[in-house]
């Protein structure tokens, strides 16, 4: 033996092992042992992602993680994935290990929740493993605009299904309000909807909650778009030398720093609903001309699909609604209508629709009471199912009704 080779004993009973032979050998009794040699973290999935599925009723998962304290050559990364407590077939990930970093896909059906489970092995020896609770194949959609699509609602909404989650950007969670990552502390139209979508379509919904209160149009557009009037809120806008105004980009940016993330096609539609800061507001100056709310609009819906390298759907509501008395602006309604004419957009909800007791503060205030987030949740359902459907080719069913189950953790 070599004198660098380690000593082996061996007898009749026990061949002479190999170098690699003996450090398996050694791996897999500290593994048996309970002695830790490897750390497997993953980075992704995060617990509760939901990732937009293909016309194919599938996805692509990204696993991605890092493996301390093991060499890459004598390791090899394994997947599986545990739905309604049956164990599928452990998978080699194709993943090439750099300084401890990997990065790999696995394909899945859509469904409900499904754990996942990683190893890895040296030969048949596990090194480290880690797990998720809950990954989703599903529907992703953005909601984005103002208060009303944000959590400003006069009641909290709760998933009832356990099905939907929300992306604040960093984290994902189950999307019981108020939504991460949109303003507001109080309720919102998205748990309702969420869980209709889940029933409906039979996977988990995910939301990425975008809604900013109060916010016109013209606060959305890129940086240094130009406008005559600034709207009643100046925050987000500034004024040029020359007298005009213009939009700082702030709110435009941090939209597609939502968005880039999710990756070409990683969401399925963004659903839009704004206009009540762009119409009849107190000061005449400051109130959107229907066509510049058209133009400004379609330069934010156009530049965003530029900028995220994908022709990305848009819902856009008809919505203009402040007070009983100053129920409608003709000319928002009108240029929101349009953009779904010209084939800009998809037809959303009219909101505006929804008055009285579906009103905060007893039907006096310009937010939704809680039968109100129902109700507007309702309207954007049936906007998004029948055209949902024809994306996937799936028929909806009433009688579908997912629960909320954790995937229990299978015996090893």
């Amino acid at each position: 033996m070599d004198a660098g080779s380690p000593e082996v004993p061996h007898s009749a009973s026990m061949p002479r092992l190999r170098s690699i032979d003996f450090a398996r050998f050694v791996l897999g009794f500290m593994a048996v042992s309970g002695q830790s040699f490897a750390g497997l973290t993953l980075s992704s999935p995060t617990d509760y992602q939901v990732v937009q599925r293909t016309s194919g009723n599938e996805a692509s998962i990204v696993i991605a993680g890092k493996l301390d304290g093991v060499e890459a050559p004598a390791t090899d990364l394994e997947a599986r994935l545990i739905t309604d407590g049956e164990a599928g077939p452990w998978q080699l990930l194709p993943a090439r290990i750099n300084n401890g970093g990997f990065t790999a896909a696995l394909t899945a059906p859509a469904g409900g929740w499904q754990r996942l489970e990683v190893r890895a092995l040296a030969g048949d020896q596990p090194l480290g493993e880690a797990s998720v609770e809950h990954v989703g194949i599903g529907e992703v959609f953005v909601v984005a605009g103002q208060s009303n699509s944000a959590n400003h609602g006069e009641e909290k909404q709760r998933s009832m299904t356990g099905l939907v989650a929300s992306f604040d950007g960093a984290r994902w969670q189950v999307a019981h309000d108020p939504q991460p990552g949109a303003s507001g502390g109080g309720g919102s139209l998205i748990p309702p909807f969420g869980d209709a979508m889940a029933r409906t379509f039979g996977v988990p919904i995910g939301i990425v909650a975008c809604g900013i209160g109060a916010t016109s149009v013209r606060e959305w557009l890129p940086r240094g778009a130009k406008f005559p009037h600034p709207p009643t809120i100046e925050g987000n806008v500034q004024r040029r030398p020359d007298g005009g105004w213009e939009s700082k980009g702030e709110i435009y940016n941090a939209f597609l720093a939502r968005l880039v993330p999710l990756g070409p096609r990683g969401f399925r539609a963004v659903l839009w609903h704004q206009g009540e800061s762009d119409a009849n507001q107190r000061d005449a100056v400051r109130t959107l001309p229907g066509a510049l709310y058209r133009e400004f609009l379609e330069k934010v819906i156009v530049d965003s699909r530029r900028a995220i390298g994908w022709e990305a759907p848009w819902f856009v509501a008809q919505v203009s609604y402040h007070v009983p008395g100053d129920e409608a602006s003709p000319e928002i309604r009108a240029a929101q209508a349009a953009l779904w004419t010209d084939r800009v957009a998809l037809e959303g909800p009219d909101s505006d629709a929804l008055k009285g007791d579906l009103r905060e503060a007893g039907g006096q205030g310009v937010h939704f009471s809680g039968p109100g987030l129902r109700a507007h949740a309702a309207r954007w359902v049936d906007k998004v199912t029948p055209w949902l459907e024809a994306q996937t080719k799936i028929k909806p069913s009433a009688d579908r009704g997912p629960t909320c189950s954790v995937p229990p953790r299978h015996p090893r």
